[in-house]
This record gives C-alpha cells, structure tokens and sequence, in this order.
C-alpha cells in the first residue's frame, strides 16, 4: 500500500507487527507495562479516585440497634489528575534504497519495527523512573549488597519490605521487579544455592524456571526482570549500553488491571483512545518531495501513579 503524497493514512497491516514486536517485548525484558498497565480513556486529560489510606484500613462502628439504621460509609476519595503527552517516532524508506535492497527484507516492515523498539523503550524509561523513583516510594536499604553472595540475606530483606510495606498501607506485594543483572546477582548468592543445592540446583535452570523458583522463595505470584538496555551515547559517539532498569534497587509491587480505578495498585498506563486507539498507532504517508515513505508509530500515554502505597524499594541491592 502506497499513500498518496502528504496523505496519512492507518496501517492496520503495520500494526499487526507492531503488536507481535509489543507481545515479544515482555519476553526481552520489557516490564513497564506490567507494572503500569494500560487503562483506557476518552479524554486527554483528567481527575481520576485515589483510595485514601484510611478507606482501607478503618474499621467503623458496625453495630446496629433494633429498628435503627445501619451505619454506612461517608468516605471521600482523593483525586490524582492523569495528562496523557504523545510520544512517536517516524522512519522514512528511501524508494531507492526499498528496490535496492529489496531481496535481503521488506523495508516497511523493519523500518515499523524499529519505530516501535524506539517507542517502545522511550516508554519503558519512563515506567522505570517512576517504579523506581525513591523520591515517591517509600524505601529500606538491605543489610548486605545481593552481590555480596557469600553473605548476602536477600530473605530477609525481602521479608522485612514486606513488613514494611504492609504496616504502612496494609497492602502486600504480588510482584517483585529487578534488573536482569540483579536477578543474576541474585541467583548467585549463597543463600540461594544452598537452599536449592539438593533439590532444585538453580544454577542449571532456565530462566523462567529460575522466575518461577524465586517467586515461589519469596513469597509473590511473578518476579518481574527488567532486561531492556539503551546507548547512553551520543549520535556519532561509541555506544555506552546501560540498563535502563536501575540494578541497584528492587521493588516490590501490587499491581492489576481491570476497569475500577478505586482498586490499590501502583499506577496506569492512562492511554487516551480518541488519539491512539492502540498502545501504538502505525501509520504511514507519502513525502513526494523526498522520494520516500514515512513510517510512523505514535501513542498518548500518561504512566502515573494511583496508589503509591502500593509500592515498597530495596535499595543498595547491586552497587
């Protein structure tokens, strides 16, 4: 399909891949929408219920006389405000360089996908700054590094988050998310070893054996490994690849979707439909002067907390 100049037109062929490149991300790494997932809505921008503490934890006269009224509760729900910006990114394809290389791939396809991978961790950067934002969460530093195996008590650090958290929320984690050279660290510790040396050697594991194993060790329903990278470098500058989930923190998580806002869980994607209806929109349009075709992948998100509460950090995990 060919644009006619300057016309931009939706790619629904294009967005096929972009949602088969959407549903690899998670199993290369890509985590921010786990924790922040995607809720749609109507308008770009707008207040949205915050659960306050004491909704959840008060518990009310409940005692009822004869022939009198039940109590019933009176609780006010805070507002956040959500504004959702809009991200993209557009590739052009040559029409010289389509015929020319032609036989070795079809040049709209990668071109799509490379806007998306551009988008894609543009997002999740986002995501990770907030998860991980000691500025906002509350946080604990552990006893020893994790990548102090030989004494390293992640256990017990993790334990004592728990408790942490839920005595400030009454809210325990269902996810813990890392870094994927955290999780390594991790598996190396000397607690762990030993704990499945005669059982289940973690060392010779998959990796989503490994997940599942740590999950279950630790009491949650997933632990969540950040493995997406960027180039910290400058255009023309050798590359620099850094995590761009923080190694040196873990997180501990409830997160969910569904449809009510009031449920206490970290954040949401607020994605606004009317502009993108897709977490990414493809399209493309035809730029005559140029010679070439625009690819373009753009989406309007806002990944904002809803409940802070929901979250607890370890810090000086992987220094």
């Amino acid at each position: 399909m060919q644009p006619k100049s300057g016309t931009t037109v939706g790619r629904p062929d294009l967005g096929a891949i972009a949602y088969e490149y959407l549903l690899e991300a998670s199993q290369r790494g890509f985590i921010g929408l786990e924790i922040f997932p995607i809720f749609d809505v109507t308008e770009q921008s707008a207040q949205y219920p915050i659960i306050p503490l004491e909704a959840l934890l008060k518990v009310p006269d409940t005692s009822r006389a004869p022939r009198g009224a039940y109590n019933r509760g009176d609780w006010e729900f805070e507002m956040g405000n959500y504004a959702c910006r809009e991200n993209g990114w557009e590739e052009p394809v040559d029409d010289s360089e389509a015929n020319l290389y032609r036989r070795y791939f079809d040049a709209e396809e990668v071109a799509t996908r490379r806007a998306v991978d551009i988008l894609l961790r543009s997002q999740e950067i986002r995501c990770a700054g907030k998860a991980f934002s000691t500025a906002a969460l509350p946080d604990s530093a552990v006893g020893v590094a994790w990548s102090t195996a030989a004494t390293a008590t992640p256990r017990a650090d993790v334990s004592t988050a728990k408790t942490n958290m839920r005595n400030s929320s009454g809210l325990e984690p269902n996810v813990i998310a890392m870094s994927k050279a955290t999780f390594d660290a991790l598996l190396l510790t000397k607690e762990i070893m030993d704990v499945f040396r005669y059982t289940n050697p973690i060392e010779i594991g998959g990796f989503e054996a490994q997940r599942r194993i740590m999950a279950m060790y630790f009491g949650v329903d997933r632990i969540l490994v950040g493995n997406a990278i960027r180039d910290t470098a400058k255009k023309g500058k050798d590359a620099v690849i850094a995590d761009i989930w923080n190694k040196n923190v873990v997180g501990l998580f409830t997160v969910g979707g569904g449809p009510d806002l009031r449920q206490p869980v970290l954040g949401r994607t607020f994605l606004w439909t009317a502009e993108s209806p897709q977490n990414l929109t493809t399209e493309s349009y035809r730029e005559e002067k140029r010679r070439s075709n625009i690819y373009r992948v753009r989406q309007h998100t806002d990944e904002a907390y809803v409940f802070t509460g929901a979250g607890y950090l370890l810090t000086g995990v992987n220094p």
